[in-house]
């Protein structure tokens, strides 16, 4: 599998570090820092029933080359997160407190206009479901094209050249640039998809939920034109999705989310072999594998909050096995242990060394590291 191995004219060719960007990096800038902060981001809906609180107080970062997994059930706030860093967002939602930091330059603050001059060419998307998100009565060289002539001002002849490159280095014959999106299979949808969000040369990347309206096989062959794409052109990934063994393999850290929040965050080999928060250890016990003892997948019981008028404290309690009088009335602090993971959970106060509080807790058991065929079991600790 896999496209040719393409040479492209900057300003498409691929990224050496930051030493590429397409404006200077403002003189305070930490080369070393990380290529996007998010602090305490709060993203609100309005509905005429209430106002919901999708995002609330979400806080992140993603280092140059990096791949960052967001990983919860629906509703949690992956999309939304995602989606709020540039404010691609619906007329009801809004973007009501917080920090986006890219190459250290604020954006929460900036203006609609001043942050198209972001959109594609420093943070691109790859929507969910390519059908829907490519115009069915334009050809798909012109789609792709199109960001290149608004975003960089780069003449249409040219564009069109530089689409059709772009369509061979995601697997696409050139001469498909001609068709319209009902004349590609659904994996060539996506990888034009793939191709549109790659146009501008960004340094960052969010795939939202880019494999789920696909069968197994093309999610597969995504997943690893995704990977081998990151390799060779240096970009930083934010791939959401409800499939942990999707993140297990393309994902160096994982953010959990729950109603809203951040549950768990951390290195992937680390959090999949010992998940800390009671949720985490839910959704690996619910991962089926063929080469377990039958048994029936573990599940979570109840349903996410409505989060016009989410619960007190911490939010998963209603429905955690193991909550403590202080999880229906205290908002858990996020606390960040020596080996990177942060959890935000009672069971694990701050300033302690990562070791649990001596209660009766679930055990998650059989989860290794991503690659394993272990399959994980749920069972009650003594």
């Amino acid at each position: 599998m896999g496209g040719p191995d393409v040479s492209i004219d900057p300003p498409i060719a691929p990224r050496t570090g930051r030493g590429r960007r397409q404006w200077p990096l403002p003189k305070q800038a930490d080369l070393d820092a990380p290529l996007l902060v998010v602090e305490n981001l709060r993203t609100y809906f309005t509905l005429s029933s209430g106002t919901v609180k999708a995002v609330d107080g979400v806080s992140f970062e993603l280092h140059d080359g990096e791949a960052l997994g967001i990983a919860g059930e629906s509703g949690c706030g992956k999309t939304t997160t995602a989606l709020s860093l540039l404010r691609l967002l619906p007329a009801n939602a809004k973007v009501v407190g917080g920090s986006v930091k890219l190459f250290g330059i604020e954006l929460a603050t900036k203006s609609e206009n001043a942050l198209r001059r972001y959109r594609w060419r420093e943070i691109s998307v790859i929507f969910q479901g390519a059908m829907n998100a490519l115009n069915p009565v334009r050809r798909v060289g012109d789609q792709v094209a199109e960001p290149i002539i608004e975003r960089l001002g780069v003449p249409k002849a040219e564009a069109n050249r530089r689409a059709r490159e772009l369509l061979e280095l995601v697997g696409i014959a050139r001469d498909r640039a001609a068709d319209y999106p009902h004349q590609l299979s659904g994996g060539m949808r996506q990888r034009a998809m793939i191709a549109m969000a790659l146009a501008c040369d960004p340094a960052i990347v969010i795939g939202d939920e880019p494999t789920t309206a696909l069968d197994v096989m093309v999610q597969a062959q995504i997943l690893e034109l995704l990977e081998r794409l990151r390799a060779q052109l240096g970009l930083s990934l934010i791939l959401i999705t409800h499939d942990l063994s999707v993140i297990a393999e393309t994902c160096d850290r994982v953010m959990v989310m729950y109603a809203g929040r951040v549950a768990e965050e951390g290195p992937v080999r680390t959090v999949f072999s010992a998940p800390r928060h009671p949720y985490t250890q839910m959704l690996l016990a619910a991962i089926p594998n063929l080469e377990s003892d039958r048994r029936l997948l573990g599940t979570i019981p109840g349903s996410p909050p409505d989060l016009r008028t989410p619960p007190p404290g911490c939010r998963f309690h209603p429905r955690c096995p193991m909550a403590m009088d202080v999880c229906h009335e205290i908002v858990p602090e996020e606390v960040r242990h020596a080996d990177g993971v942060r959890v935000a959970c009672h069971l694990y106060p701050p300033g302690g060394d990562g070791t649990r509080r001596p209660i009766p807790i679930l055990e998650v058991t059989g989860v290794d590291a991503p690659g394993s065929t272990a399959a994980p079991a749920v069972e009650r600790a003594p």
